[in-house]
Formats: C-alpha cells, structure tokens, sequence
C-alpha cells in the first residue's frame, strides 16, 4: 500500500473520531449539524470500504475502481452531513453498482459458493463482505427515498443511523475472512462443519438481528445477539486452537476480544429494555461504549491487518500497541463521551495507535523482539 493512500486513511479514521467527539460537544448539539454521520461513514464507508475494495481488486496499489469507491464515498458522505439527499441517493447507487461489478469480477454472477462445502470459508465471508456492501448501499438510497422524499413506510428505527451497522457488517465479514485464512486447513469434517456453521450464523444472525432493530422486537434482539456470542466463542476457540503463529494473530485475537466485549454490551443494552429498567444515561453510555469498541475497537483490529496484509512482521511491539488500542477505546475514548478534557486525549491516542499501524517499517526477524521499534 503506498504511502499517499496510508496517509489519506489516516486522515479519515482520525477525522472520523474527531467528529464523533464534535457532535457530542459541538455548541446547539447534533441538532445543529449532523457530525455523526461523518462519525460513521468517514470510517466504516471510506476508509473501510475503500480498503475492502482495494484488498480485493489485489493489485497492490490504487487502481480506478478503487480510486472511485474513495471519491465517491466522500461524496456520499459530506452529502449526508450536509443533508443533500437526492445527490446521496444517486451516489449509493453508483458505488452499489461498482462494488457489485467487482464482486462479480471476483466471484461469479450468483453466490453459489456459498453452498459448496468444497469453497474455503474464508472465500465466502470475502464474497460475502462484498455482497453485504453492495445491498447496503442500495438500501441507504432506497431507505432516504422513503424517508425524506415518499414516505412509503413509516419506520422511525430505519435511518441513515441504521447503516452505521449495515456499513459495519461488511468490514466484520473480510476481518472475518483474514481469520480463516490464517486458520490452519484442516481436513476433519468436524471442522469444515464447524467452519460453515460460523458462517451461515454470522450472515444470518446479523440479517435477523438487524429486521428485529427495525421493528423492536428487543425479545428476539436478544435470542439473535446471544446465539451470534456463542458464535463468536466457536469462531474464537477455531482461531485460537488452529491459528497460525503469526503476528497478525495478535491484532486479531485482540479484535475479537473487542467483538465479545460489543457483544456483552450490547445484550445488556438489549436485556435492560427487554425487562423494562430502561433508564437514558444507562441507555445512552452503553449505545457509545458499543458503537466505539465496534467501530475503533473490532473493526480497526481487521482493517489493520488488511492494510499491512502484505508487510507482517512490522517493526513494533504489538502487546505494547494492544495495550494503547484498548486503553484509549474502551476507557478514553467513553470518557471523552462524558469528560471534555478526556476527548482530546483520546483522539491523540488513537492517532498515535493509528499511525503506528499504518506507518511502522516491515521488520525481519521474529515480531515480538523487545528492540522492535
């Protein structure tokens, strides 16, 4: 990956915090301008996005196709902060449309692999991830036509927030890939069995999961989120039994530790509703803590492997550099949400973490050497 397009997802990832803290702090609150959904699309859809499209097109280094996909996420979302809705429409489109084109370039026309047991699963959560973006993008417009134009339905939970996990999933499902693909292959017909049952329940789980958002039905939110936990405990025993010694197995067994602690939060969130003990600041600071671990947590633990696919062994120490990932997601980054002074400080340590990813020099030699630098 060139230096020009590292900078360029720095760039995206820092602003995306930054934003979130903006539309906390700003004076007149998100009432006054909507910096959460730069919040939300600067990392899931352009810096995600454009680097699942960049991973996939294997070219190693910025081809138009994903040259495109960046600009025209851009535009997608300053379109949306600034409420431009038909230019938003219009832009999901074209992206679905070239993101559709590239899965089938990849993968053929109909995701038949998906029911060939023969097809590694890693293969089909790549597939999948792809898939997954396209169709989110197709509904987004579907869904600000309906909302801000025609008024077909009324739906009050399906919004552009809404696509903050439907933007989401498809950087779950590649960090998903990577993992298998660092999954030793293993022949047992235990274990391809196990392999695709993670697969069908993730996809479906979350399909499930995200119908049930739409018309609250918080009793089956948490049936759904409890039987994708234990999924995510089969997936983590399969990684941490079958994985590779590699250096990326750190930062990802780091990342689904982030996933298990998004999961435990948000059946909390989901089970206070379900008994009734509703109460707003508890409602409020669990939605934030989930949303950050999900986004900067779990999602950037994939994306860094991604980036540095190509690099491993880089030249840092990654227990330190998990330590700092998680001190500044899971505790500076919520206090930020509460504290004023805790959010510079917050978004200072995840540039530092970002830059670190991104920047530091491949390395020869075993990864964990303490003159790492």
């Amino acid at each position: 990956m060139s230096r020009p397009l590292k900078w360029t997802l720095f760039v995206l990832m820092s602003s995306a915090l930054a934003f979130g803290f903006l539309d906390r702090w700003w004076p007149g609150g998100p009432d006054a301008l909507p910096f959460e959904r730069l919040h939300i699309f600067l990392f899931n859809l352009c810096a995600g996005g454009t680097i699942l499209v960049y991973h996939t097109e294997g070219a190693g280094r910025m081809t138009r196709r994903t040259a495109a996909f960046l600009f025209l996420s851009l535009v997608y979302a300053l379109a949306a902060f600034l409420s431009h809705y038909g230019l938003c429409v219009a832009v999901a489109w074209i992206l679905s449309v070239l993101v559709e084109g590239l899965r089938q370039r990849t993968f053929g026309v109909l995701p038949l692999e998906f029911f060939d047991f023969r097809v590694r699963v890693t293969r089909k959560f790549h597939q999948a991830s792809l898939l997954c973006l396209g169709i989110g993008l197709l509904l987004s417009g579907v869904v600000i036509l309906n909302n801000q134009f025609y008024h077909w339905v009324s739906w009050p939970r399906l919004d552009l927030r809404s696509f903050f996990l439907g933007f989401s999933f498809p950087l779950s499902l590649i960090t998903m890939s990577v993992m298998f693909r660092l999954i030793r292959e293993q022949l047992t017909p235990t274990v391809r069995v196990l392999k695709n049952v993670a697969f069908w329940t993730v996809n479906l789980g979350v399909i499930l999961f995200f119908a049930f958002i739409i018309f609250d039905h918080f009793g089956l939110q948490l049936v759904v989120s409890s039987v994708l936990t234990l999924c995510v405990l089969l997936i983590f025993a399969l990684y941490a039994r079958l994985g590779l010694p590699e250096q990326q197995k750190n930062f990802l067994t780091s990342g689904i530790c982030f996933l298990l602690f998004t999961a435990v939060t948000g059946i909390a969130y989901i089970a206070l509703h379900y008994a009734g003990r509703y109460s707003p600041q508890t409602d409020a600071f669990l939605l934030r803590l989930h949303a950050l671990v999900s986004l900067y947590g779990w999602n950037l633990s994939g994306l860094a492997v991604l980036c540095r696919y190509d690099d491993f062994p880089i030249r840092l120490h990654s227990q330190k550099l998990i330590a700092a990932h998680w001190l500044t997601v899971a505790v500076l980054a919520p206090l930020g949400y509460t504290a004023m002074p805790a959010a510079p400080l917050a978004w200072i340590g995840f540039t530092v973490v970002v830059h670190a990813i991104l920047f530091s020099r491949p390395g020869a030699g075993r990864y964990d050497e303490a003159k790492a630098a």
